[in-house]
């Protein structure tokens, strides 16, 4: 796949146009997003992002077009379950209801620089060790078995790493227990003080992090273009901010959907593994010569993301209607 600097440049400019729109339309006066709002914008977001997938498509053909899509399709899903972290975040620190947007906006955008930092490291990495697949398939199989074993106390576990965080930058900074509208900073007496915003801000900086972490290495498993791998990032948090809004207490009733995610990291996952044996130059496997082994192709892997997640979803709302409809 041929990318031109110029096409890079175009692209970046494009998507930091999409941000600093939805700053100055949505999010420089504070207010609490309705349901018709989030609604509309979420719509608007997810077609842009299709729109572009199918410029892929026609551009650089079919192979390239899916690799997106199942690029887009998996990092939506893992925002998705941020999501729910993020509502974790908001609750604990009480932030009110009309300065979660900027919040919200501010965290998006340090997340896609976190991810655009790991995307140029691992690009880097691939194409100078090629062994560089089993440790991203081995640690997704790890991340896969974690996430089944925090699902049991998704809350408990957040809010221990949140404490953990809150103590380090307390220890280092002095705070304002009370918010001053949406500032980072206030004076009380005479003293600058740092308030909770910049307190939350600082925790989903820290999980941005542990997410690209996870991400960066799912979407490596189904395209090795950076370009694809970039763009499928940012279109997925792009709209991310009225997805929360709009999505609200259906997050609770996602019970399965760590056990999805769980089962498409594992995929991708083993997907990878096979690639790096595929490609081994490693001399201790098979005296340093390519292992015979089959290879899983994209196709199969958007139907196995797709399948998955609509399952996941089918089965969580089943699960949660009848435990509504049960009498406690």
């Amino acid at each position: 796949m041929d990318i031109t600097t110029t096409v890079w440049i175009v692209t970046c400019v494009v998507i930091a146009a999409l941000f600093v729109f939805d700053f100055f339309a949505h999010v420089r006066v504070p207010h609490a997003p309705s349901l018709k709002e989030s609604g509309s914008w979420s719509v608007v977001y997810i077609s842009i992002a299709v729109v572009f997938g199918l410029f892929v498509w026609w551009k650089w053909g079919s192979t390239y077009g899916g690799e997106y899509f199942a690029g887009y399709v998996t990092e939506k899903a893992l925002s998705v379950d941020n999501l729910f972290v993020f509502v974790i975040i908001l609750s604990k620190f009480a932030v009110p209801k009309e300065y979660q947007q900027k919040v919200l906006l501010l965290g998006i955008v340090m997340a896609l620089i976190m991810r655009g930092l790991f995307i140029a490291v691992g690009a880097a990495a691939i194409n100078t060790y090629s062994w560089i697949f089993y440790l991203f398939g081995a640690f997704l199989l790890y991340t896969a078995v974690k996430l089944v074993s925090d699902s049991d106390d998704p809350v408990d576990h957040e809010e221990q790493r949140e404490t953990r965080l809150e103590r380090f930058v307390k220890r280092y900074l002095r705070t304002s227990d009370e918010y001053d509208g949406d500032k980072l900073f206030t004076k009380a007496n005479g003293k600058r003080l740092a308030t909770p915003m910049l307190m939350v801000l600082t925790v989903i900086g820290f999980t941005d992090v542990l997410f690209a972490l996870d991400s960066i290495p799912a979407i490596y498993g189904l395209t090795q273009e950076p370009y694809l791998v970039f763009t499928a990032n940012a279109f997925a948090l792009m709209g991310l901010r009225q997805l929360y809004f709009l999505l609200g207490g259906l997050l609770d009733r996602l019970v399965y959907l760590s056990y999805g995610l769980s089962f498409i990291l594992a995929f991708i996952g083993v997907k990878l593994v096979l690639h790096a044996l595929h490609e081994n130059t490693l001399p201790f496997i098979n005296g340093g010569e390519h292992v015979s082994v089959p290879e899983v192709s994209t196709a199969v892997s958007l139907s196995v993301i797709i399948l998955t997640l609509v399952i996941t979803t089918v089965a969580s709302l089943i699960r949660s209607r009848n435990s509504e409809s049960t009498p406690s």
